[in-house]
């Protein structure tokens, strides 16, 4: 049984492969690239907005306030990243419905890229919001003795977002394999279309985890 696509190897010269994890992660890269430019070459501000601009408006505020909700005053500073986070989750999950795909988030190494990348965007927006200064003494309280417990718990927290995400995420594409076996076709259907609700789930999840985080850096402390 393949448990991920990294097990799909395409082209290897000695330590270095290009598997199926790579090539799908950059082929939703790429869709999502396009699909931004198309979307957004024409935008208006007209009544009569083109229906692909109204899903984007739809999108955008949606995310705006579920940002601002969490308890980030400017939302379209931490847009752009926090965004695209969900934007890749859910489409590499979405795309599921075509036959012979694997999602790159079913690979220890995918979510283990998109918790660093977290955990490099934490320092990022609260460096930015509060001063390098400011963000160290963060680490500090509310004693100094608690320096070693607050470094242990932003790497731990790395690893519970990867871990939960591909935990999650490998653990539908198994079940899957498994009905495959031992079940006729019906209930693999069914099991993928679980499957792509339980990937917007965790998409909202990641997100809202990481909006989280980014919060608690950038809150200024008096």
């Amino acid at each position: 049984m393949r448990l991920s696509s990294d097990q799909i190897i395409f082209w290897q010269y000695g330590f270095i492969k290009l598997n199926g994890t790579i090539v799908t992660t950059w082929a939703i890269m790429l869709v999502l690239v396009v699909g931004a430019i198309l979307i957004t070459r024409n935008l208006t501000r007209s009544l009569e907005n083109k229906r692909w601009q109204s899903v984007l408006e739809v999108i955008v505020i949606t995310l705006n306030q579920q940002i601002e909700e969490v308890g980030l005053k400017r939302p379209e500073k931490y847009l752009g990243f926090l965004g695209t986070l969900f934007l890749f989750i859910v489409t590499a999950n979405l795309f599921a419905i075509l036959p012979g795909y694997e999602p790159p988030t079913g690979s220890l190494s995918t979510t283990a890229a998109l918790a660093i990348a977290v955990f490099i965007a934490v320092p990022f927006y609260g460096i930015a919001e509060q001063g390098f200064g400011g963000y160290l003494k963060s680490y500090l309280k509310p004693t100094l003795i608690m320096l070693p417990f607050n470094i242990i718990g932003e790497l731990s927290r790395t690893l519970a977002l990867a871990v939960r995400l591909f935990g999650n995420m490998m653990s539908g594409t198994m079940i899957v394999a498994i009905l495959l076996v031992v079940t006729p076709l019906f209930f693999p259907i069914i099991m993928n279309a679980l499957g792509l609700l339980t990937g917007i789930v965790q998409a909202y999840i990641f997100t809202i985890l990481a909006t989280v985080y980014i919060a608690a850096a950038t809150r200024r402390h008096d």
